[in-house]
């Protein structure tokens, strides 16, 4: 038995896993307790304050703290039942990994930790750490699209290079618009968050209109020329351009970092462009929305503005759209810094397109 008013520290890659277990509402109580222990102990507390906090006896806490210091995560978990094999071959481990990444399960989109467990024989748990071991999270799935655009790779050096080495004596904007941002109003008064509770809101909403934003925001200081419009047409885009023209240094030249839409590119936009010889533009490719850096302050704006807002009126969402933009310009703005060279780009985008050709099979 540990020493008196002895305390133990959680291993730093271990610790993220307690907290999860803690927080987990499907998790065995047994496991939650356990880790419990552990973080307590971790934070300081003595085998009595601890057994005392969380209405145990001191000889559980001891032997969850002993078990842990021997066995690592390992330790907390309930010992195999009898006939249970303790380790995997590593034939059994490579049969998973060959299945997780080369076949589907019949009558399933996708491997789960069940059915992987099913199909050959070992636990869940067995299942789940190889997958974590390697990396690998069959029930995750993000979207992605390759763009045809057939000057892919010289868009992506140009942007690239403005990104990565701006020249001197100008400014580097990246300019989109956000459109049919909606003021969206609940049908009930909010239930605000309190301890035990998370804050709760209506599904339904009303719908009070919509407004469009365009967003010029400055890879060298981070900060945004934005402007709210009633409408998305070239119209406004050309007015947005001539206020980037009133809210920039006359002596600067201006390099527009464009996506590929209509709107940037009628005759009227184009003739005010010649006619601005400073504005030079360089336009993403196709099907490429992540190139633009204003594209992660959208992000920002929609986590932090606008998914929980609540907006009675167009001119509430309007209000608050500016109040945000002024907020991030004041405080929170700061350089962007683009780490991925074009060439590095490119070439993770041939070995995605070359993987196209290796398909799961039943």
């Amino acid at each position: 038995m540990a020493p008196k008013n002895k305390t133990y520290q959680v291993a730093p890659v271990d610790r993220p896993i307690l907290e999860k277990w803690v927080r987990s509402h499907t998790a065995a109580q047994n496991i939650v307790l356990r880790s419990r222990i552990l973080l307590l102990s971790d934070a300081g507390q003595t085998v009595e304050a601890i057994a005392a906090e969380l209405d145990t006896s001191t000889n559980t806490v001891y032997k969850w703290l002993n078990r842990y210091q021997g066995q690592g995560l390992d330790g907390i978990r309930d010992l195999p039942r009898s006939g249970q094999p303790r380790k995997l071959s590593q034939k059994k481990v490579e049969e998973v990994l060959r299945l997780t990444q080369t076949r589907v399960p019949a009558g399933a989109t996708h491997w789960s930790l069940r059915l992987m467990a099913k199909h050959t024989g070992i636990t869940i748990w067995q299942v789940q750490q190889i997958w974590q071991g390697a990396g690998l999270k069959p029930h995750r799935l993000q979207t992605f699209k390759f763009s045809n655009d057939p000057e892919f790779a010289e868009k992506v050096v140009d942007v690239v290079g403005l990104y990565m080495n701006p020249p001197e004596n100008a400014m580097v904007l990246s300019v989109d618009e956000k459109t049919q941002i909606q003021a969206l109003d609940r049908t009930q008064p909010m239930l605000q968050l309190r301890p035990g509770q998370i804050a709760r809101r209506t599904h339904d909403y009303k719908r009070n209109g919509t407004r469009s934003l365009y967003a010029a925001f400055d890879i060298l200081t981070g900060k945004v020329i934005g402007r709210v419009t009633n409408k998305h047409r070239a119209k406004e885009f050309l007015d947005f351009l001539r206020q980037i023209d009133r809210s920039t240094p006359k002596e600067l030249d201006l390099h527009i970092i464009l996506d590929n839409s209509s709107t940037h590119k009628t005759a009227d936009v184009t003739a005010w462009l010649d006619k601005h010889p400073r504005f030079k533009v360089h336009f993403t490719p196709t099907s490429a929305s992540w190139l633009n850096a204003v594209e992660g302050w959208f992000s920002q704006l929609e986590r932090r503005a606008l998914y929980r807002g609540i907006f009675s009126s167009v001119k509430e969402l309007r209000d608050a759209i500016h109040r945000f933009i002024s907020v991030h310009n004041e405080i929170h703005a700061k350089p962007f810094i683009w780490t991925k060279t074009a060439n590095a780009i490119l070439d993770s985008v041939q070995r995605a397109k070359d993987s196209l050709a290796v398909k799961p099979t039943n």
